[in-house]
Formats: structure tokens, C-alpha cells, sequence
């Protein structure tokens, strides 16, 4: 997909009302975890995460990573650029800190488009605030060592791809789990990136991965 006709198409959506709700729930994990019944609101954490949009031979690409091993229950699992949200930062800042400490990210020349809807992570107790942005030509990017094991640069129009969806049980707690995920690229993405990138894709007219399979 051209670059500019996305990050064009992208801007011009995101001005409408928020979506995410049921974008997320297409690729929502089944049944979706919920927070503690004892969780207090005054617990919760806020986190920023950065979609980043780029041109390779003026095809749109993003920039995920996968997380280290090291990295506690998410290790090695493909998310966001992000991390938590420090006292006194906009979301758009911390997005911004958090790639450049991440992947290198230069912010010089990286425009912030708009936001996607906050995405709740129960597991971990953060709120996802997924910030969308875009930069005019191909960053050069370095992984934090241990935090980053691989920068992942895909091209938009893969997600679009209906053979890149796919799905998988996994056990929870002694219950089965039906785990929607996107096939991109030689890895599987899965949980709140996958539903950031849902509600992403959404801004592009895409009508959901079932949509796509029974077509």
C-alpha cells in the first residue's frame, strides 16, 4: 500500500469518534481475561505504545519488536514500541522516550498522527495507550539489548492478506483459551498488539479477519 495514501487515509480517520471497542474484539482472546474482582482503579498503570508508520520503495510498513526473553510473562512475545507512562509526560512523549530507548527511534521528523482507544491488559495491569505516527523516510533502528531481542519491519498491506490470520488454543488457568492472532512476517502476534493493530487496519477500511475468510 502507498505510504502516503495510508498516513493520508490514517490522519483523516482517526479525527472521526473512536471505534476501538469492537475492532479489539476481533482479535480479543476468548473469554477475555477481566480485572480481579478485589482490582482498584487507583492500581492501574498507564502505559504508551508507538504504531509507526514508514516507507520501503513507498510501501506503508510498521515497527513492531519482539520483546527479550528476559522480559517476565511477556518475553518474546511481538508488541508495540512502549513502556509506562513517567509523572509529568504526555502519552505522546512517553511514546516517543520509550521508542527511542527501545529501538533508537530519532524523534527528529516523526509526526503523531492520533491515538487509538487505551486497550486494558489485565495480566499485567497496564492501560495501552496506543499512539499513532509517522515518519517521511526509513528510520535507522538499533534493539535495546536485553529489552528488545528483534526490530520487525512489516508492510501494511501484509495484515491485509486474509491467509495472515490465524488461530490457536492455548490453556489458561485450566481453561482452554481461543487465541486470535496475525501471521506476519515469520511471527505471531497476538493479545493487545494484535487489537491495537485490529482497530489500526480498521481506519483502512479493512472489514475484520472473518470478513475476510468467508469472502
Amino acid at each position: 500500500m502507498n505510504y502516503r495514501s495510508v498516513v493520508d487515509t490514517v490522519q483523516a480517520a482517526l479525527k472521526a469518534p473512536p471505534s476501538g471497542a469492537a475492532a479489539h474484539a476481533m482479535l480479543a482472546p476468548r473469554p477475555r481475561r477481566e480485572w480481579p474482582k478485589d482490582f482498584t482503579p487507583s492500581a492501574l498503570r498507564h502505559a504508551a505504545g508507538l504504531l509507526l508508520l514508514f516507507p520501503i520503495d513507498d510501501h506503508a510498513h510498521l515497527v513492531l519488536t519482539v520483546r527479550g526473553d528476559s522480559l517476565g510473562r511477556h518475553g518474546g512475545q511481538v508488541s508495540l514500541p512502549g513502556g509506562v507512562i513517567e509523572p509529568g509526560e504526555s502519552i505522546e512523549q512517553a511514546a516517543l522516550r520509550e521508542a527511542h530507548e527501545e529501538v533508537a527511534l530519532d524523534p527528529e521528523g516523526v509526526r503523531t498522527l492520533g491515538r487509538l482507544a487505551p486497550l486494558d491488559i489485565p495480566v499485567s495491569g497496564f492501560r495501552l495507550h496506543p499512539v499513532v505516527a509517522s515518519i517521511d523516510s526509513r528510520p535507522p533502528l538499533h534493539p535495546a539489548d536485553g529489552e528488545v531481542a528483534r526490530i520487525l519491519e512489516l508492510p501494511v498491506e501484509a495484515f491485509l492478506d486474509p491467509a495472515s490470520f490465524g488461530q490457536r488454543t492455548l490453556v489458561r488457568d485450566g481453561r482452554a483459551i481461543d487465541v486470535p492472532a496475525f501471521l506476519v512476517g515469520g511471527v505471531e502476534i497476538w493479545g493487545a498488539t494484535a487489537m491495537a493493530l485490529a482497530e489500526f487496519l480498521t481506519l483502512l477500511g479493512w472489514p475484520g479477519p472473518y470478513t475476510c475468510r468467508s469472502a
